[in-house]
């Protein structure tokens, strides 16, 4: 992936890195603008566990889950021996700003050549939303890491990336967040076995119970026993 997006900077070609997670994919289930947002992506990730496990089931397993907080330090890190510039975009005000200090600290030699705290609404305002492009244009990035969720992130990506050919975008979601230390990310043994969520969940658990037991859960236990199913009725491939 680092390697994949590095080249391309070298060559002048930019693109877009989507991280979807269930949360994403239930959203992309039942919505089309969605689906077509996530189908402009270059790069498509698997952010979640269970991602990871439906494409396992499916027969066609991913190598690993590679989260949108971890994108964040490792391609800044590769940015950062060539003295990239990265633009944070997104977060309460204070965030990208605390999100840049940190990766300055981590990587010596990167560059954060803005970072942008869009006010709340700035969706539905055409004079907010050419002020962002504006900033971001004026800061010549290489790459631009947006965390405004989902489907905001996906939505100004699409808007933004036209205006800057060859630079590489990544929707982050909350990694601006976890880097400016608004947010602590669960320990690695949860990562690993997939409970993120429920760290996650314990610590905000007015905004995210719904969202993960009501929303989430159902539809993760079906798409895993779809999977199975799907694979269990495909006839094998004759060797």
């Amino acid at each position: 992936m680092v390697r994949h997006v590095m080249g391309a900077l070298q060559r002048g070609v930019g693109g877009w890195i989507s991280t979807p997670n269930v949360d994403i994919l239930r959203r992309a289930a039942y919505d089309e603008q969605v689906r077509a947002l996530l189908g402009g992506a270059d790069l498509v990730v698997a952010d979640g566990a269970p991602v990871v496990w439906a494409a396992r089931l499916s027969g066609q397993p991913l190598p690993e889950r590679v989260a949108g907080s971890s994108l964040l330090w490792s391609l800044s890190t590769a940015l950062a021996g060539h003295a990239g510039r990265i633009f944070l975009l997104g977060g309460a005000p204070g965030v990208p700003e605390r999100a840049g200090a940190a990766l300055s600290r981590y990587a010596p030699g990167l560059v954060v050549a803005g970072a942008l705290s869009p006010p709340w609404g700035f969706e539905t305002d055409r004079r907010l939303v050419e002020e962002i492009r504006a900033r971001v244009v004026d800061a010549a990035p290489d790459l631009v890491f947006v965390g405004l969720g989902c489907p905001k992130q996906e939505r100004l990506i699409a808007e933004l990336a036209p205006a800057l050919p060859s630079v590489w975008w990544v929707g982050c979601g909350a990694a601006l967040d976890f880097a400016a230390g608004h947010l602590r990310r669960a320990p690695r043994w949860m990562q690993a076995s997939g409970l993120e969520w429920l760290h996650r969940m314990m610590r905000d658990p007015r905004r995210l119970a719904r969202r993960y037991l009501v929303d989430d859960a159902p539809y993760t236990l079906r798409l895993l026993a779809g999977t199975a199913a799907a694979r269990m009725l495909t006839p094998a491939t004759p060797r």
